[in-house]
Formats: structure tokens, sequence, C-alpha cells
């Protein structure tokens, strides 16, 4: 028997903390792979060396291992604020799934491994985090804080998104203004959305996205999607029905027949979010949920480094 693949097949919801570990170590056993290579599980105490720097607390030994340049850090140091916000409008539990697991996801179950992931790199990094959930409501609030009761119930809530639900419209323009308001300290945002938006509340959302980054906070948003039929549009050529799973409007049509249009349409409006995002200085990430979360955890590392 394969304990891998068996592994993969254990269900997101009631294991959430499980597989959130296993992706995370997953990640850090294969980090001599990428160019944090070096950090193994000490990484929370080193920082890439940057010209100029003292060279007082360069760690020489690390230097003979790995030819590369850091310098120690110490606990006073190592310590900042991230606030994690999760769009839980109906939109996010698309494709509908029976059960999740690490090889078949939908978009929230995405969002929450991934975010339960990034909580468990946070606490081995001794950094306070804090959650945000929205959805036609603030639907949840908790401040950064680094307790282990903390981290207990955060992974509690992140779990009940996996419940699912139908018909929770949002407007996510609204909830940021509110979560902007909230985050008074210099922290470091993570915004786990689809963006999917009526056209008219376009401008209101950049405008919400420019807000969080009110008191000089580091913002990363994660443009979580499914690239094969929300960007392609890859349909086979049987007619379907189409269904807004947050107002319940439908229509019937063959994809082929408007993939080219489509595709021209979210083409351009994810350039003009990328054009936003760089214009705001917000990091943008495209998180396919057919991909794994490497990018998502070498993001934050990239982010860590240049944050503090």
């Amino acid at each position: 028997m394969n304990l891998q693949n068996e592994t993969n097949k254990i269900a997101l919801y009631g294991h959430l903390d499980l597989l959130a570990r296993q992706v995370v170590e997953g990640f850090i056993s294969g980090m001599h792979k990428s160019p944090f290579h070096g950090f193994s599980s000490e990484f929370a105490e080193h920082k890439i060396y940057n010209k100029g720097e003292s060279t007082r607390h360069i760690d020489w030994k690390l230097y003979a291992k790995t030819e590369k340049l850091y310098t120690k850090r110490f606990d006073e140091e190592t310590n900042l604020r991230c606030h994690i916000i999760i769009d839980n409008s109906s939109s996010m539990h698309y494709p509908a799934l029976q059960q999740q697991h690490l090889q078949q996801l939908n978009k929230i179950g995405f969002a929450t491994l991934a975010a339960a992931g990034l909580m468990h790199l946070l606490k081995r990094q001794r950094d306070a985090v804090g959650l945000s959930i929205y959805s036609d409501a603030y639907d949840f609030y908790a401040p950064e804080k680094g307790s282990e009761r903390h981290h207990q119930m955060l992974i509690h809530t992140l779990e009940q998104l996996l419940s699912g639900h139908t018909g929770k419209t949002t407007a996510t323009y609204t909830y940021l203004h509110q979560i902007a308001e909230k985050i008074h300290r210099r922290s470091m945002l993570f915004l786990f959305t689809d963006m999917f938006q009526q056209e008219k509340d376009e401008e209101a959302l950049f405008e919400a996205l420019r807000h969080l980054k009110y008191n000089k906070h580091e913002v990363i948003l994660f443009h979580v999607l499914d690239q094969k039929t929300e960007f392609d549009f890859d349909f086979d050529d049987a007619p379907k029905r189409f269904t807004d799973v947050e107002t319940g409007e439908f229509i019937n049509l063959h994809a082929t027949h408007v993939q080219e249009n489509y595709q021209k349409t979210v083409k351009n409006y994810f350039k003009n979010l990328k054009l936003k995002c760089a214009q705001y200085q917000i990091h943008y990430v495209e998180a396919d949920i057919r991909k794994n979360f490497n990018i998502i955890f070498n993001r934050y590392l990239i982010e860590r480094q240049k944050f503090i």
C-alpha cells in the first residue's frame, strides 16, 4: 500500500491541522531545492545578509555549508504581526465536492488549507497571527496573537468553512474597509479571494485594496481560482447549464461557442487587476487550486525577509 497516496485521500474536514502540518513539513523538507537553501528547520533564526549591514552576526558556519551569507536573528527581532483574510462567499465553494482531500480541493478548501499552513509557518517563527472571514457579513474576527490556544481556535474556525453553503453573495470592498480599520499596528496581510465582483463594483474593490495599505501594511493578494474552468473555460462541447452559485441565475449554452470571448474578457480583467495591484504596491499571486501550495509559502518567506 502506498502510504503517501492514502494520506493524500484523508478528508480535509476533521483533519485540517494534521494535513496543514503535512503540507508544511513537505515544503520545509524540500527547501534545499529552493532559493531558501540553508534555512532548514531553523530558518526562523536567519536573515539573508544585505551588503552594508554589520558583519557582527553573520553565521559563518552556515556560510561554510551554503556559500551564502546569513545573519543570526534573535527572538525579539523575529516576531511580526500577520493577519489572514478569507473570502467565504458562495463562489469560493466552487466546484461543489462531496469530500475534499489534498488531491481534490475547491477554492475554499485550497484557501483554508493554505491559511492553516501559513499559520503553522507563522507559529514556527513565533509570529502573531489574526484572522478575518467575510461573506455577506463580517463573519469572524480575531486579533493577532501567538499562543497555542489561539492557534487551535483559529484552526477550528477555518475547519468550519469546509461545511459549505449556498446563496451567499459578498461586497468584498465593504469588509476590506472594515478590516483595514481594525488593524492599527503595521502588519503583513494575506488576502484569499477569487475576486468575483459585479462589474460596477470593480473600482470600489480596488479602492478597498488600497485602503489595506493603510498604516504601511504589507499586503499579499492570493487570487484563488480554478484555472482550467474559470480562466480557460475548458469544458467539453456538450450543452450545459451554468449557474451563478450566489444568485441562482443560470444560462444554457455550449461552452465552445463563447470560450473565445470569455477568455478575452477574463484576460483583460486579470491584466487590470495585476496593474492595479502593482500601482498600489500590493503583491499579487495567482493561486490555482490544481497546483501545490509552494507558491504561497515561498511568497510568505520572500515578503517576510523584506518586511522585518
